[in-house]
């Protein structure tokens, strides 16, 4: 995927998350999400942390180890996340939705790597603009939206099942980054 279809996908799932999902589901190939559009998306937030770190974002001491440690720990926390949430929604899924649906992994992929739009877009932000992170907490509440239009078109779901599928779905795409990242972090702390 070229960076202008990069940037159209996301604009579309954040602006129109329900026909988006409906392009989504029409393509075959669920791998594609992680090099079309996970990856650039984390090579993009860690370009942005780096470059918000080197420009004083809030930092009073540069250092080129500790920028590196930081976009380590985003990285980490961005690839590690999808993964993670990766295996808990699909794992999730399968025990509440028990025999209602049949899924593959490679929908979950889909579901969880756009999804994750919201908070790529905000880590850039938040990289860039230190007074936006708390914004950055408030806004990251529309992954639910997301999620709630994706386990409908992509998943299926039914409607008494849709609130609690969703629910869980965004708060493991939400917290497994950010459980990562600070992880990662303590683990630098405590090393260094």
């Amino acid at each position: 995927m070229k960076y202008k279809d990069l940037f159209s996908r996301l604009l579309l799932i954040l602006s129109s998350p329900t026909k988006a999902w409906v392009e989504i589901s029409q393509e075959e190939d669920g791998e594609q999400v992680q090099n079309n559009f996970v990856y650039p998306m984390v090579a993009l937030c860690g370009i942005a942390l780096f470059l918000g770190l080197l420009f004083g974002n809030g930092v009073k001491d540069f250092s080129i180890q500790n920028a590196l440690t930081q976009c380590c720990g985003l990285f980490m926390g961005l690839f590690g996340g999808f993964f993670l949430s990766t295996y808990f929604v699909q794992l999730m899924g399968k025990r509440l939705l028990a025999d209602e649906i049949e899924y593959g992994n490679d929908d979950v992929k889909k579901l969880v790597g756009y999804s994750m739009c919201v908070t790529f877009v905000l880590e850039i932000f938040a990289s860039l603009f230190a007074t936006f992170f708390i914004i950055k907490w408030l806004l990251l509440f529309y992954t639910i939206y997301i999620v709630w239009e994706g386990s409908k078109v992509m998943m299926k779901v039914t409607e008494d099942k849709l609130l609690s599928y969703t629910l869980l779905s965004s708060i493991i795409i939400i917290v497994c980054p950010v459980v990562i990242n600070k992880v990662f972090g303590w683990l630098c702390q405590v090393a260094g």
